[in-house]
């Protein structure tokens, strides 16, 4: 006795395939869009970094609201300045967003990123030499102005 083919599994609609990329854009559109109407430059709006207040060094986020309204304003200038490592993680972000839009919109698998082991260990030696270049006499046009 031979059994039929069972017939592909209906695909969802692209409106379905498109909720869930568009939903993590409004995740980050809604803070980002704070981040560029309440300027981190002015003193009073934001809490000050703890590890800053309570030793002086830049950490690796120290200068990334500022950076994140620079590039919310279209000055990519300023917010390399204010922290490059914020915007090459935004940069990494769009692309595998729109990686992501891409397969929802032609029904192809959507990227899977998975960041643990190598990736992990070589994404937190990245932060603390980022961390320690920042803080040192070399390394100071990595360092955020201050406010």
């Amino acid at each position: 006795m031979n059994a039929a083919p069972a017939a592909p599994a209906p695909q969802p609609s692209v409106l379905r395939r498109l909720g869930r990329p568009l939903a993590a854009l409004a995740a980050l559109a809604v803070p980002t869009l704070y981040v560029a109407s309440v300027d981190p430059n002015t003193p009073g709006h934001y809490p000050t970094c703890p590890l800053l207040q309570a030793t002086g060094w830049w950490c690796p986020g120290c200068g990334g609201l500022r950076s994140v309204h620079a590039l919310s304003h279209g000055d990519l200038f300023t917010a390399l300045h204010d922290n490059v490592l914020v915007v090459g993680l935004a940069a990494v972000v769009a692309v595998l967003w729109l990686r992501w839009l891409w397969a929802a919109v032609s029904g192809g698998r959507a990227p899977v990123v998975v960041v643990g082991g190598r990736r992990a260990v070589l994404l937190g030696v990245l932060l603390v030499l980022f961390m320690a270049l920042r803080n040192l006499p070399i390394g100071v046009g990595l360092a955020p102005p201050a406010v």
